[in-house]
């Protein structure tokens, strides 16, 4: 099944807006101030039927750890790059969470660039095989 057509038919768990406070980026003035960042997830559980059929958290993946769990690599060791921000909550999400795929967004609204704009952001996902 290609990833469009997963996307497309999966259960999904969404986190949308989470604001955390980190110290990423290439230039020294990000890693000494640090700045906002905002990350969206789209984790794919696979069926969620038995958890909407029994009303038991046991069935489904717990968000409120996958909260922590990104708070903790967004708000832990600088990265360079939000890419690798990305790539290490998509591969934590993975390795400690029962999903077939998650998708990862990372807003960086107060990147240095010079000029007027609303947001820099990368968008990665990654499934297992």
């Amino acid at each position: 099944m290609n990833e469009l057509t997963r996307q497309m038919t999966a259960d999904v768990i969404t986190l949308t807006g989470m604001k955390f406070f980190g110290y990423h980026g290439c230039l020294p003035e990000e890693r000494q101030a640090g700045q906002e960042f905002f990350v969206d997830v789209k984790a794919y559980p696979g069926s969620l039927r038995a958890a909407g059929e029994t009303d038991d958290l046991t069935k489904t993946v717990n968000y409120a750890a996958m909260y922590e769990t990104i708070k903790g690599i967004v708000e832990g060791e600088p990265k360079n790059l939000i890419e690798a921000v990305a790539e290490r909550i998509a591969v934590s999400l993975l390795d400690t969470y029962t999903l077939a795929g998650v998708k990862v967004t990372i807003h960086k609204p107060y990147a240095p660039i010079p000029g007027e704009f609303r947001d820099v952001s990368v968008t990665i996902s990654r499934w297992r095989d």
